[in-house]
């Protein structure tokens, strides 16, 4: 499977808006205007470093093969989940509208939590569900996910 990488080169980007940590996600993605694609079918993957008040677009992995939506994998014995997972190294968050329990296996086993989201919306909109979790109060996953990019949490206290 051939993979190709657009990255954007910015010398002097820390991340989304500085020296703050960013939390990296990725999008399943047919056209880059939204999520709108299963995690096998996607040919793109829109990366983005996240903030709670910013976001910067960081580079985008596509693909020349993928599988249909149908939930049918081909026989051909070529392995379509690894080069995916290859691609999406030091991302976080993975939004995909769907997955297979074999290729959430291979991701989770990456470091990357998958996140379904069965609905298609535009890019924008899930840049925004991230930045009003991180902005909130977390769900224990993402806090632990938080803690491995980088974010310093505040400590909770029982009557805060």
């Amino acid at each position: 499977m051939n993979v190709r990488r657009l990255q954007l080169v910015d010398d002097n980007a820390v991340s989304a808006a500085g020296p703050e940590p960013a939390i990296r996600i990725a999008i399943a993605t047919q056209d880059m205007k939204g999520l709108n694609a299963h995690f096998g079918s996607a040919r793109k993957f829109a990366i983005y470093d996240v903030t709670p008040g910013a976001s910067r677009f960081v580079s985008v992995a596509a693909f020349d093969e993928v599988s249909e939506e149908d939930g049918k994998h081909k026989e051909d014995g070529d392995d379509r989940i690894t080069p995916k997972v290859d691609a999406l190294a030091g991302v976080h968050l993975l939004f995909v509208r769907a997955i297979g329990g074999p290729a959430a296996a291979k991701v989770v086993r990456a470091g990357i939590h998958p996140v379904k989201i069965a609905e298609p919306q535009p890019i924008e909109g899930v840049i925004a569900r991230v930045q009003a979790m991180l902005s909130g109060s977390p769900p224990p996953w993402l806090r632990k996910i938080l803690g491995q990019a980088g974010f310093v949490s505040k400590p909770s206290f029982v009557g805060d």
